[in-house]
């Protein structure tokens, strides 16, 4: 029986790789998928995801068209879908810097099977969310004024607001995630190559793997470029979420200015991602026969983090109320009293069902083992949090402090367009990405099994083993 065939019950409950898996077993489960003609599913999969991706090219172009005049935003609610999915798609960005930064930093092992998912999901939903900053300020050819440009124009933007903060943090945290997951692509690139069996496919992949050769020296400064990586990227779990809440938190709005946004919208941030995460996991786990290599162990291990982190915000939802109730401020009150009981109750019930109350059911491995009811939660969590967004910016909005001021939001077709347009960019690009990139780390995997320890006296000559956690890439030339 084939390794990447190998039913759960036979994969080892402590082991972080199935019973039987080689060297050769993990690049060929992995590599097989570049490597073969896609499968009908993926074109379909393909096409429908390119065609939303079209809808949201002709949305944007009615948008500059016409103006902002053609979304659902009111007077009072200036700001609605449009920094809703922004904040929406920075949050599912943030597992892939967790996965792979934070847990490498911590020598916790079983992130290998799901680091490459996580980073290349932080790749493209940041993109996503970068289209709402340019396109909501109205007159997105002067997006440029955002930027810290040379003061001759006297342009320079006003720097003590925390829009311009999400301009700095947000574009270094794509900077630096997408060189952590490129330095990371470098050993599985030159992998592809020395297996490539066309000269097209063998350049490509060359010019990818910068000359790579496993030798040594290159392991040495490999790892050494990654840890420095991995270092920068630590702070930006915390940085990033945190400055997109001062958006709210440093304004004198009633339901947004509170201090418990930072650490209740980083907590929020990393639910979600996990919750796409899991989802997109599943999907492709169960198509492309991953079970050997993505364990059960690896996806309990992230629905327990998804336990505690919808613990958490649950928590934080319940002191925003206290906080309004103690503070005694009647303004304050009166946002979260509507909130669960005004207009816009059943977005809140929404949110209260799908991230504190279906994440519960995880504290029962026969659920947390349980792949529909996995994915199940994981789809429930990201509409949760989608509707938590929601919640905070258009439920403390839509009644300003004069009833005479109140108004209802309802997106328009272009608002709803424009969303499942940049979902369908997403599943486009992230379609392309498991097409022609090696979807696991396939050296860091080989890194956890027992060949790759020089104290393991096993398997030393499989695949010519280098004696340090990974193995050469030009040990897989054919």
């Amino acid at each position: 029986m084939s390794a990447h065939n190998l039913p759960i019950k036979e994969l080892g409950e402590t082991s972080l790789v199935g019973e039987g898996t080689t060297f050769r077993s993990i690049s060929e489960t992995v590599c097989r998928v570049t490597e073969n003609k896609a499968p009908r599913g993926w074109w379909v999969a393909f096409l429908i995801a390119a065609n939303f991706t079209g809808v949201l090219g002709l949305a944007v172009g009615y948008l500059f068209w016409t103006g902002v005049g053609v979304w659902g935003n009111n007077a009072p609610v200036y700001w609605a879908w449009d920094i809703t999915n922004f904040v929406w798609w920075i949050g599912i960005g943030h597992a892939g810097t967790l996965i792979s930064a934070v847990l490498f930093l911590f020598r916790q092992k079983w992130r290998t099977a799901i680091n490459r998912f996580s980073e290349a999901m932080t790749i493209f939903a940041v993109i996503c969310a970068l289209i709402f900053p340019g396109i909501h300020v109205g007159r997105a050819w002067y997006a440029y004024y955002m930027l810290p440009l040379p003061n001759e124009m006297s342009i320079w933007p006003n720097f003590k607001s925390p829009l311009i903060w999400d301009v700095f943090a947000v574009s270094t945290y794509f900077t630096v995630s997408a060189l952590f997951w490129f330095v990371g692509l470098i050993p599985d690139f030159a992998t592809l190559r020395d297996r490539a069996r066309s000269k097209y496919r063998r350049l490509a992949y060359g010019a990818l793997a910068l000359g790579w050769r496993g030798s040594n020296r290159h392991w040495q400064n490999y790892e050494r470029a990654y840890l420095i990586l991995a270092a920068l990227s630590t702070p930006l779990v915390l940085s990033v979420h945190s400055v997109v809440s001062f958006d709210f938190a440093t304004s004198l709005m009633p339901g947004w200015h509170t201090t418990i946004f930072p650490p209740y919208f980083v907590a929020g941030a990393v639910f979600s991602g996990f919750a796409m995460v899991m989802t997109l996991m599943l999907l492709t786990r169960a198509v492309y026969g991953m079970r050997s290599i993505v364990l059960m162990k690896h996806l309990e291990l992230m629905n327990k983090i998804m336990l505690v982190t919808g613990s958490l915000v649950g928590y934080a939802y319940a002191m925003e109320f206290f906080i309004a109730w103690y503070g005694a401020n009647e303004y304050e009150w009166f946002v979260f009293r509507n909130r669960a009981g005004g207009p816009y109750a059943w977005a809140y019930w929404t949110m209260i069902s799908c991230n504190v109350l279906s994440p519960q059911v995880f504290w029962f491995k026969r659920f947390r083992t349980s792949i529909p009811v996995m994915f199940v939660v994981s789809i429930l969590i990201n509409i949760g949090m989608w509707f938590e967004r929601f919640v905070i910016i258009v439920t403390s909005l839509h009644r300003d402090f004069l009833p005479s001021s109140w108004g209802y939001f309802r997106p328009t077709l272009v608002d709803i367009f424009t969303y499942a347009g940049t979902l369908g960019f997403f599943f486009t690009a992230f379609l392309l990405f498991i097409r022609w990139v090696p979807m696991i780390a396939i050296a860091e995997v080989k890194g956890v099994l027992p060949e790759a320890d020089p104290h393991h006296g096993g398997h030393e000559g499989d695949h010519g083993a280098p004696q340090h956690r990974h193995e050469p890439a030009a040990a897989e030339a054919e």
